[in-house]
């Protein structure tokens, strides 16, 4: 698995300081709680010690797997972007041609998707959908309830 991963640097930030407070604050104290929970006694029937246990493969999973993002992690930033296209990072601004309702998304990496606060994943149906589609267009996005036509009225890089 060598292939990059977009993300902004927010994004980058975000997995990093996830990745500082498992090794520096969680890892540590998930082994202090084995310790306390294996001092208890009998490790056949201690709820204590098979939580921290678990907890701690948990941890020790996402350590690596964030290793693997920060690794691989291609750091765009979406400010120095110039195109008419709407690619990683652009923030779009659609109108749903039923309904006039508009709404707007900035699309950025896996990790960083969160539709509250108006952020999709460009591996997202709505994100792969508005790819390589210019304002004024229109775009067609498949969701549960059949399919949504969009104009797309704004295209920013910032």
């Amino acid at each position: 698995m060598s292939d990059s991963i977009p993300m902004t640097e927010e994004g980058y930030r975000r997995l990093q300081d996830e990745l500082k407070t498992l090794i520096r604050v969680e890892r540590p104290k998930v082994v202090q709680d084995i310790a306390e929970a294996r001092s208890h006694g009998d490790l056949s029937e201690n709820a204590e010690y098979d939580a921290a246990k678990d907890r701690q493969g948990f941890i020790e999973g996402r350590i690596q797997e964030l290793n693997d993002k920060v690794a691989r992690a291609q750091v765009i930033n979406p400010a120095t972007i110039n195109s008419e296209k709407i690619v990683f990072g652009a923030t779009v601004t659609l109108v749903d041609v039923d309904t006039d309702i508009e709404v707007t998304y900035k699309i950025v990496g896996e990790d960083e998707a969160d539709v509250k606060q108006g952020k999709i994943s460009i591996t997202s149906p709505v994100g792969r959908a508005m790819i390589g589609h210019e304002c004024d267009e229109e775009v067609q996005i498949r969701v549960p309830s059949g399919v949504k036509v969009y104009e797309i009225t704004k295209v920013e890089y910032k």
